[in-house]
């Protein structure tokens, strides 16, 4: 009788062994699992940081550049009105001179016109505008009237509103990055708490959640651009 007592302690100790290395072997596969999330939670932490901060930089950049276009754009515009003020100044005196008669003097004005102008006049005065009422009010209403500084001033008010846009979307980049930061400090947080807990149900639980949690910001961080 004795020996089969110590028969049984030595399979209930056997057992109660066996029991306790599959709680260690679950418990070990259990903070690997934690380790690698945290691994990618650290790693994803640092990329949408990095790339947060360069859209940032990014969008600045652009902004600069789109206000330096502005500048350039109000100072082209500047200047065509200049020449569209001088272009007006020399029709009027050039009509004074042919309504008084004085050829000489309207032949002077005419070729003072800029050149890039002069298309626009002669179809003008075809016209007749001295004696045609119908005569449209002046060279500049002609379908053959042409700036190029007016062009230019379009053009580069064009490029501003381009770049600006980028800039834009370089800054709304930048804010989805960060919200996938935000949500990477919340699934490391779910992990941190789940630490806490002794039952593993429950710590298997939180860690199931926060690896749902994080294929979120693991999706946009595969599919949001890169600067």
């Amino acid at each position: 009788m004795p020996e089969a007592g110590g028969s049984n302690i030595e399979i209930a100790h056997h057992l109660s062994e066996h029991k306790e290395s599959q709680h260690l072997g679950g418990h070990e596969i259990l903070e690997i699992v934690e380790a690698v999330v945290l691994a990618i939670v650290a790693i994803a932490t640092a990329w949408s940081g990095y790339q947060a901060a360069l859209w940032t930089g990014y969008q600045s950049e652009l902004y600069g550049q789109a206000s330096k276009l502005r500048v350039q754009a109000e100072g082209a515009a500047t200047y065509a009105n200049q020449e569209r003020l001088y272009n007006a100044s020399t029709v009027v005196e050039w009509l004074k001179a042919e309504a008084h008669g004085d050829k000489k003097l309207a032949d002077l004005f005419e070729r003072r016109f800029l050149p890039e102008f002069r298309p626009a006049f002669e179809a003008w005065k075809k016209t007749d505008p001295i004696n045609n009422p119908n005569a449209p009010a002046g060279p500049q209403l002609m379908t053959e009237y042409r700036s190029a500084k007016a062009d230019e001033a379009a053009r580069l008010n064009d490029q501003a509103t381009e770049v600006f846009e980028r800039g834009t979307r370089g800054r709304q980049y930048s804010d989805q990055y960060v919200r996938v930061t935000v949500t990477l400090a919340t699934v490391l947080l779910l992990i941190a708490i789940s630490q806490r807990f002794k039952t593993k149900g429950v710590r298997v639980g939180m860690l199931v959640i926060a690896a749902l949690l994080l294929c979120f910001p693991i999706y946009h961080i595969l599919t949001l651009p890169r600067a």
